[in-house]
């Protein structure tokens, strides 16, 4: 491992089981491991500030000589949960939509399905810290992340993005991806996909660690969360990046 080598993440209840192999892979130095914002990710690789993200995948076209380093990452084969338009009406009688600052990815899955899969016309809104205090009426919003989890009651109306992609498309869907802008030492790569697929062998150890009363992190972990990017998840951010470009 070369000392130079910093990896970017969120902090996401999702990433706990990869971050888990990670953080005891005696790969990193903690100031090597930053976390942050999934949307700050994409400017920290951009900027060299860090060498590889778990990075939301919409912003991978915006990143020079952009690579996928590992076969694990953040991915779903229907309901992901975190991900949804939450709303006190119907998604045919909403007028405008909050969009989450967070994330890049989910904003773009949201515009797209909005367009292309429920085919209604929407006013976007810039969301701000407080926004999900706004979402009312025929004014609805994006909320991603363990925010999107602790509002799962709280709305008459919650669409998985996911989901709607999965009807739409019928194809999985993958929310984020360790992206590298450079060329990394083979054995780095290789130690840490070793790390990431060591972190998923101890969810029970994730759960314990995080207790979270507002959603059932087994089912999260086990059964909303695909970890391993195989050729169907490849094959939906394949068919995402292509349309996102358009």
């Amino acid at each position: 491992m070369t000392p130079a080598t910093r990896i970017g993440a969120v902090s996401y209840l999702n990433t706990k089981p990869l971050l888990y192999g990670i953080e005891r892979s005696n790969l990193l130095l903690p100031d090597q491991l930053k976390l942050d914002y999934p949307a700050n990710l994409a400017s920290m690789l951009r900027d060299n500030l860090i060498d590889a993200a778990l990075l939301p995948v919409a912003a991978i076209p915006s990143i020079a000589n952009a690579r996928i380093i590992s076969n694990y990452g953040i991915a779903a084969d229907g309901d992901v949960v975190s991900v949804a338009i939450f709303s006190q009406v119907p998604i045919k009688d909403v007028t405008s939509v909050y969009l989450d600052y967070q994330s890049r990815t989910s904003v773009r899955l949201a515009q797209l399905l909005l367009e292309r899969y429920w085919k209604i016309d929407v006013t976007f809104k810039q969301a701000n810290e407080h926004y999900i205090d706004y979402i009312n009426g025929t004014t609805a919003g994006v909320i991603i992340g363990d925010r999107a989890l602790k509002q799962l009651n709280n709305f008459e109306y919650v669409y998985d993005l996911s989901a709607a992609w999965k009807a739409h498309t019928g194809l999985d869907f993958v929310f984020a991806a360790w992206v590298a802008n450079k060329e990394l030492p083979a054995a780095f790569i290789e130690r840490f996909d070793a790390a990431n697929a060591e972190g998923l062998k101890h969810i029970d150890e994730v759960i314990r660690e995080n207790p979270f009363p507002w959603y059932d992190l087994d089912t999260y972990y086990r059964k909303n969360i695909r970890y391993e990017l195989d050729s169907s998840k490849r094959e939906g951010l394949r068919t995402f990046l292509e349309m996102i470009q358009e």
